[in-house]
C-alpha cells in the first residue's frame, strides 16, 4: 500500500497527495541524517519468525517487578500486557533471574512492571539488585519507568542503565479518561527533565490512538519530547485488547501512526525514530509497516514481511537485531542537533 492510498484512513483529513508528499519529505530527511538504512528488531519477549529464522529467542527477555499486578489499571490495558513478562516481585527473585541470565550469556533485559496509583513503576525496592547486576554482570538494562521523580532518577543514573522508556501523554483529558490520573501532563515533562539531568538515554514512547482509538494529544506529546534531548523516539499504536474497557475501540489506523512518525521527523530530524512492538497485527500492521518504511523510519520491531520486502526493493541497507527497539539510539546515534 502506498502513502497516497493510506491517507484515506478514517482519522486523517489531509488529502492523499499532501500526505504522500509529507511521507516523502520525512524519508528524505531521515536518509539525509542516517543514510538509507533500517534496523529490524526481534526481541524475544514477543514471538516472531518472519525474515529471521536464526534469531536467538532468549536474547532479550522482559521482567515485571510487579508480576501481573498493576494498580493503575488503564482502560486500554488493565495490566494484560504484563502477562507475558517474567514475574520478579521481590529483590531476591530478581537477583535469581539476573544470575540465570548471566549464566545463559543473555545480552540484556527489559525491566518493567505495572504502575502504582501515581503512574510510576515501583522500582525503589529493586535498586540494589539492579546495581549488582549491572556492576557484576554488565547486563544491558532497559527500564520502563513510568512517571519519574528526582530521587529514583538519580539512583537509576548511578546504576548506569542503558535506556529509560517512558510513555509520554500530551492530553490532560486522556490522562483522566484512560489512565485515571489526576495530575497534569507536566509530570511527563518533569520526568524527561530528570532523565536529561542524570544523563540517562531517554527513549520516549508515543501511543497513537490512546484516546479511544482517536488522535488526542499525540502531537503535543511530540512537542514536549522535542524540548528535551531524547536518545530516540518510539511510536506505537493502540491495539484493542479483549476483556478491557476499550476492547470495542478502533485500532490505531496506519495513516494516524505514520502521521505521528512524520511529525516526529519534522520536530526531531536528527533523532532516531522507531516503530515499536506494541501495535495492531494483521492487515493493519502490514499497511502501517510499509508506510513507515516509506517514511524513512529507522527501526521497526517485529516487522511485517511486506516491510522487509519493501526495504529490499528500495535497496535499503537493512539488518536484524535480537534486542529491544529502544536500542535504535545506539544503532543509529544522533547525527546532528535537532
Amino acid at each position: 500500500m502506498t502513502g497516497e492510498q493510506a491517507a484515506t484512513g478514517n482519522h486523517r483529513t489531509t488529502d492523499s497527495g499532501s500526505f504522500a508528499e509529507e511521507i516523502k519529505i520525512a524519508r528524505e530527511s531521515s536518509w539525509k541524517s542516517f543514510g538509507a538504512r533500517i534496523r529490524f528488531y526481534t526481541p524475544s519477549f514477543l514471538g516472531y519468525s518472519a525474515g529471521n529464522a536464526g534469531r536467538n529467542t532468549r536474547a532479550f527477555p522482559s521482567i515485571s517487578v510487579t508480576g501481573r499486578n498493576c494498580a493503575l489499571k488503564c482502560k486500554h490495558c488493565c495490566g494484560r500486557l504484563l502477562n507475558g513478562m517474567i514475574p520478579a516481585e521481590s529483590p531476591r527473585v530478581l537477583r535469581e533471574i539476573f544470575q540465570e541470565l548471566h549464566e545463559r550469556n543473555v545480552a540484556g533485559c527489559l525491566l518493567s512492571g505495572g504502575c502504582g496509583p501515581d503512574g510510576a513503576v515501583p522500582l525503589e525496592p529493586f535498586i540494589d539488585a539492579m546495581t549488582e547486576a549491572k556492576r557484576d554482570f554488565g547486563l544491558r538494562m532497559v527500564v520502563h519507568t513510568g512517571i519519574l521523580g528526582e530521587n529514583i532518577g538519580r539512583k537509576l543514573g548511578r546504576i548506569g542503565i542503558d535506556a529509560a522508556l517512558i510513555d509520554v501523554i500530551g492530553s490532560e483529558e486522556t490522562l483522566r479518561e484512560i489512565y485515571g490520573l489526576k495530575h497534569g501532563v507536566e509530570k511527563y515533562d518533569n520526568s524527561l527533565s530528570v532523565l536529561e539531568r542524570e544523563g540517562i538515554p531517554a527513549v520516549p514512547h508515543i501511543l497513537v490512538g490512546l484516546h479511544y482509538g482517536t488522535l488526542r494529544g499525540e502531537f503535543d506529546a511530540l512537542k514536549m519530547v522535542a524540548r528535551h534531548n531524547p536518545a530516540a523516539v518510539i511510536i506505537i499504536g493502540l491495539t484493542p485488547l479483549r476483556r478491557t474497557p476499550m476492547a470495542h475501540c478502533s485500532a490505531a489506523s496506519p495513516s494516524d501512526v505514520v502521521s505521528v512518525i512524520v511529525e516526529a521527523r519534522k520536530l526531531m530530524p536528527g533523532k532516531p525514530i522507531a516503530l515499536g512492538c506494541a501495535r495492531p497485527k494483521g492487515k493493519i500492521r502490514e499497511e502501517t509497516d510499509v508506510l513507515a518504511v516509506e517514511a524513512g523510519v529507522n527501526g521497526i520491531a517485529n516487522p511485517d514481511p511486506k516491510a522487509i520486502e519493501l526495504a529490499r526493493n528500495l535497496s535499503l541497507d537493512y539488518s536484524f537485531s535480537d534486542l529491544c527497539c529502544s536500542q535504535v539510539h545506539e544503532d543509529f546515534g544522533t547525527k546532528r542537533a535537532s
